[in-house]
């Protein structure tokens, strides 16, 4: 059993390589491949595979060399997400993330481990970096399943994790734009020609299956930017955001949360697969739910969501996909092949 101690010590060496990776850490230059051509209900020995949004090249390949090297699935997923999660530069999660309404970077995660069958998640976190840590510490000491707000920070802070200011200078002067724009009649001056007001509902997923069939998943963001101060999105919530099956795989989102949450689209997609969809059919017949859903303030006049969302999804044996409501979007995968960027498939086509 891993004591609270040995938590801390692998906790604080893990963030302090990560903090000094490379800016070339990705490895390959990310091109674009089809997935695995694999007919539905084919049977693969397991083979390791992680998957992520795009925003994760670097972190899938940390995470496939981990695995590889015998490195728990979530443990290493977990390492591959740190690093967006540390990254200033990247404002989606973490460190540099955008804030809420009020100035406030408040950051949000969840995680499942197949094998053991246990979930952790946090919300509305402020303070810490790496919330993906913190949820999987809520899995690994309490016996709770998500932890919100002051209680959250109180519990990380507990368990040895480092406060820290996450607003950035960066992120703070999009704030302070944004916020000169909310009304014409203030005493704020726009400056539209100085940059473009920037919006946000970036977030990372990341998904892992190793060699014995062992499966992971953990998602974590900073939310949609300029948020209702408390608003939590699909990715703490542990079934929309992401899901986990040992048995059968394991899926995640990104994009419109509010959308995602009403579908529960981590577990919807993860049951298509158990029904014997290919992860490519299974993220498609999400979407195509997500869109029966949706209701009519949010859709344009042909019919569609005026948003965007993408679903990715590993299979037990290695098979793999992500779709996205629109075409263009492309997401990161490693394997033996290396780390690359790949197409989602979709359901309408750009511009049409």
């Amino acid at each position: 059993m891993t004591t609270r101690r040995d938590f801390l010590t692998s906790t604080a060496a893990a963030a302090a390589a990560l903090s000094v990776l490379p800016g070339g850490a990705q490895g390959e230059t990310p091109v674009a491949s089809p997935a695995l051509p694999v007919a539905p209900g084919a049977e693969l020995a397991p083979r390791p595979v992680v998957i992520s949004s795009g925003n994760g090249i670097r972190g899938v390949k940390v995470a496939y060399d981990q695995i590889v090297r015998g490195t728990d699935t979530l443990d290493a997923i977990i390492a591959g997400i740190n690093i967006q999660e540390l990254d200033p530069d990247d404002q989606s999660v973490g460190l540099g993330g955008f804030p809420n309404a009020d100035g406030v970077v408040q950051l949000d995660a969840s995680c499942m481990h197949g094998p053991t069958k246990r979930a952790g998640a946090v919300g509305c976190l402020e303070d810490i970096a790496t919330p993906s840590l913190v949820a999987k510490a809520v899995m690994d000491y309490t016996d709770h399943i998500m932890l919100v707000g002051a209680g959250a920070k109180r519990f990380a802070l507990d368990m040895g994790f480092r406060s820290q200011p996450l607003l950035t200078e960066k992120t703070r002067q999009d704030w302070l734009r944004w916020k000169a724009r909310l009304n014409p009649n203030d005493f704020w001056l726009d400056h539209d020609d100085d940059v473009k007001i920037k919006f946000s509902t970036g977030t990372i997923n990341m998904n892992a299956v190793n060699a014995k069939g062992e499966i992971s998943s953990c998602t974590s963001t900073s939310g949609m930017a300029w948020k209702i101060p408390g608003r939590l999105g699909d990715s703490p919530i542990v079934g929309a955001g992401q899901y986990c099956d040992n048995e059968v795989g394991a899926a995640g989102s990104t994009g419109r949360g509010e959308a995602n949450i009403k579908v529960c689209g981590g577990f919807l997609t993860v049951e298509h697969m158990r029904q014997g969809m290919a992860p490519a059919q299974a993220v498609l017949k999400t979407l195509e739910r997500l869109v029966a859903m949706t209701e009519s303030r949010l859709l344009r006049p042909d019919g569609r969501p005026n948003f965007d969302i993408q679903f990715y999804a590993v299979a037990k044996d290695g098979r793999y996909a992500a779709g996205s409501l629109y075409e263009g979007a492309d997401f990161a995968v490693c394997d033996e092949k290396g780390p690359r960027l790949e197409t989602c498939v979709f359901l309408y086509p750009r511009g049409r």
